[in-house]
């Protein structure tokens, strides 16, 4: 948004024992030292690994890319704060997929905050708005605590497409980093490959995976809660089915998933992610809005911001209250396919990143 403001004839004819020292060859064959580059490529790559703040910075850049420019002329053009800065500024929000209600509340924020503090020129109406826009989106930045059950069910949803299976497989790694056990469920038995995706990456993080392609998802998850109350499995990640807001019967299912995963456990499941594609803009509000209603989402993730310019739409999330009256929090943001490219989601750092500081 806001960046306006800025992947084996040797031993056997011993005799030839002589010759074949020109088999000497052999231990020259012996370049699987070729195999040390492989070594130094990634050592080579190692030192290119940014930090995760040079990493946002750098994944906002194409929200960024689209209000640069604007904001630079738009401020050269306009060297004291007036109706028509205030108009084109508008235009700029919109474009980065802030969404009106947003953009409306930043404005009128925005003219309170020029006649209070009597700011005269186009520099410091960009600091306020920025200080505006840290106000606006610190309710979202809200940390998840798995520690608060054993174990601590997780249930993923969210529409096809926006990155539900990759983010399981980054939250497995993440919280087995922090010593926690682990179990997935793979709750998505609609697509074809979505346990083998799964499956994928449970070999990865050696994490086993429950589940049965053809099975009714309610039932796979409610094995796997069971499973690791009585192994003592710290977190379940429980896969759901994409689907789409519209599609009635498939919400309906989800909600079942629910009402089975709290006959294994009345106090599961702990946390309920949607995950949105940053790409969708203001049609992720839909998608919030209708997951919300079916199965009452605790936390959202949002994926891809790497890839799109529609950033922006972080700040029309913070005006959109959930089930509870309140934003629902952004537990994790995503800006690339590296496992440790999910992150929580930090107010600060993201609005530094969008600003280009």
């Amino acid at each position: 948004m806001f960046g306006f403001f800025k992947s084996g004839k040797k031993p056997s004819p011993e005799p030839a024992a002589t010759p074949e020292p020109v088999a000497t060859p052999e231990p020259a064959a012996a370049p699987e030292p070729v195999t040390t580059p492989e070594p130094a490529p990634a050592q080579a790559a190692q030192p290119a690994r940014l930090g995760w703040a040079q990493r946002l910075k750098a994944g906002l850049a194409k929200t960024r890319q689209v209000l640069n420019t604007p904001v630079g002329d738009l401020f050269r053009r306009h060297a004291k704060i007036d109706e028509a800065l205030y108009a084109e500024l508008e235009e700029i929000l919109l474009t980065a997929d802030v969404g009106v209600e947003a953009t409306d509340y930043l404005l009128e924020s925005l003219r309170k905050r020029v006649k209070r503090d009597r700011l005269t020129d186009s520099g410091q109406l960009r600091d306020a708005l920025k200080d505006l826009l840290l106000e606006l989106l610190t309710p979202l930045e809200a940390p998840l605590d798995v520690s608060r059950a054993r174990p601590f069910v997780i249930m993923l949803a969210g529409v096809n497409g926006a990155g539900k299976t990759t983010t399981i497989g980054k939250l497995a790694k993440r919280f087995q980093a922090e010593g926690r056990s682990v179990l997935l469920a793979a709750g998505d038995t609609f697509r074809a490959a979505a346990r083998e995706q799964l499956a994928v990456w449970g070999e990865r993080n050696r994490v086993e995976v429950v589940g049965g392609q053809g099975t009714d998802p309610a039932a796979v998850i409610f094995d796997a809660v069971q499973s690791a109350r009585a192994r003592g499995i710290d977190v379940v990640l429980a896969d759901t089915a994409g689907r789409l807001p519209t599609q009635l019967h498939l919400m309906e299912e989800i909600r079942k998933v629910r009402r089975v995963i709290q006959k294994a456990d009345p106090t599961a499941p702990h946390e309920v992610l949607l995950v949105l594609d940053a790409n969708t803009g203001q049609n992720a509000l839909a998608q919030v809005k209708a997951f919300d209603e079916a199965i009452q989402v605790s936390g959202l993730v949002l994926t891809k911001l790497d890839g799109t310019a529609k950033g922006g739409v972080i700040a029309a999330l913070a005006r959109r209250a959930g089930h509870a009256g309140t934003p629902i929090p952004v537990r994790y943001i995503g800006v690339g396919e590296g496992l440790d490219d999910l992150q929580p989601f930090r107010a600060r750092e993201f609005v530094d990143a969008l600003f280009g500081d």
